[in-house]
């Protein structure tokens, strides 16, 4: 089951990190990668989302490649960052590879504590749906800093009997009509919905992107956020936590996943879920590799085998979860009939084209200016919006 993540609170040698714009990064650069994947070393040490290597589809990996796995679990990005940087001295240290979200990817690039990889050793990547190959949260200057593994898109859920008629937009999670009944994510890259929804109703305000906020931008998504909390009946911090809410009437529309849709539907929970035609964001993961990985060998022989069709499928009906590879559309709905819609994995480019996946905030607006606010910014926005 998929956990929140939360944005961590970086110390400062990060923190100053997080102020270099992408294209100062320097580790990890594209000289000295591998052409050729060696002997497996015996033993792969994980950083992970809980299941993310579930011994359903990870034993037939040991038993193929003699790569023992070894796993820490993580319940948050703040979690996985932190014990990158701080484990075995910063650099990953004793572990070889991470299961980063969109919101920890760019600081752990930008903090050096993992390197770029050579996707030509992945031949499942290039089967993957495109915007997957290289996405801006885990490829800088056109440089792989990991490879794209899962994701799931941000979507609007609300109890189809007490919500009607049925909502076309994200403006229903900021009428005040629902009072009470609301229920978004603790985690401050929600901030991110509140300046997606801005995007589309004040476009005077000038937000491109709704990770890149300036100043005057942010502070517009505050106020937003602000006038929805007295609509909020409980921010969530686990998908569990969400269908609680809903299965006991205290929350009957919200910010969700695929996961609690599919859940509460399968306890004959009358709940559906919309992605306004707009868009929404959405989170996607990355397996990367750490900068002193002691066992290379073996993160490589995961990487390509957790990215095949038939293993991708697997996880993703066992973590609730989208594959990047297309080609497990066919085996999800084997394993699980109709799971690939039901997943929207089957939906056109055009689709994913509205997705807007989490990335880092970071100074760089990404059009020349050093203005927008940093990841430090938004973590004290999002206290002072939800405290």
């Amino acid at each position: 089951m998929r956990r929140i993540r939360r944005v961590h609170v970086l110390g400062a040698a990060v923190a100053a990190a997080l102020c270099v714009p992408a294209s100062g990064v320097s580790s990890g650069s594209a000289s000295g990668i591998p052409t050729a994947i060696g002997k497996g070393e015996g033993r792969l040490n994980l950083i992970e989302w809980p299941a993310y290597s579930d011994p359903s589809f990870a034993k037939k990996f040991e038993q193929q490649s003699g790569c023992k796995i070894h796993r820490k679990d993580a319940g948050s990005s703040s979690e996985m960052v932190a014990l990158m940087h701080t484990g075995g001295g910063g650099g990953g240290g004793q572990y070889d590879l991470v299961s980063a979200s969109g919101d920890a990817s760019l600081r752990l690039i930008v903090g050096g504590d993992v390197k770029a990889v050579n996707v030509s050793l992945i031949p499942s990547w290039k089967q993957f749906i495109s915007i997957f190959k290289s996405p801006a949260h885990n490829t800088v200057k056109g440089v792989h800093y990991g490879v794209s593994v899962q994701w799931g898109p941000n979507t609007l859920m609300f109890n189809t009997k007490k919500v009607k008629p049925a909502p076309t937009g994200w403006s229903a999670l900021y009428d005040k009509k629902f009072k009470g009944k609301v229920t978004v994510p603790n985690n401050p890259i929600q901030i991110a919905d509140g300046a997606l929804y801005l995007m589309e109703t004040k476009p005077s305000l000038g937000i491109k992107d709704p990770y890149e906020l300036t100043r005057s931008q942010l502070d517009a998504v505050v106020s937003l956020l602000k006038k929805q909390k007295p609509l909020v009946k409980k921010y969530w911090n686990s998908a569990t936590d969400e269908i609680n809410l809903f299965k006991g009437g205290d929350a009957i529309i919200g910010a969700s996943w695929p996961y609690q849709t599919l859940t509460l539907q399968a306890a004959h929970q009358p709940v559906k879920e919309i992605i306004p035609s707009y868009g929404a964001t959405g989170w996607a993961d990355t397996w990367m590799l750490a900068k002193k990985a002691p066992h290379p060998n073996c993160a490589y022989l995961w990487m390509k085998y957790v990215t095949t069709p038939q293993v991708e499928a697997k996880q993703a009906l066992v973590f609730g979860e989208t594959p990047v590879n297309p080609k497990a559309c066919s085996y999800m709905n084997k394993m699980q009939k109709g799971s690939c819609a039901k997943y929207h994995l089957n939906q056109p480019l055009s689709f994913y084209k509205k997705i807007r996946f989490w990335k880092t905030p970071i100074p760089d607006c990404g059009n020349g200016q050093k203005s927008c606010m940093d990841n430090n910014a938004w973590q004290r926005a999002w206290t002072q919006i939800t405290g």
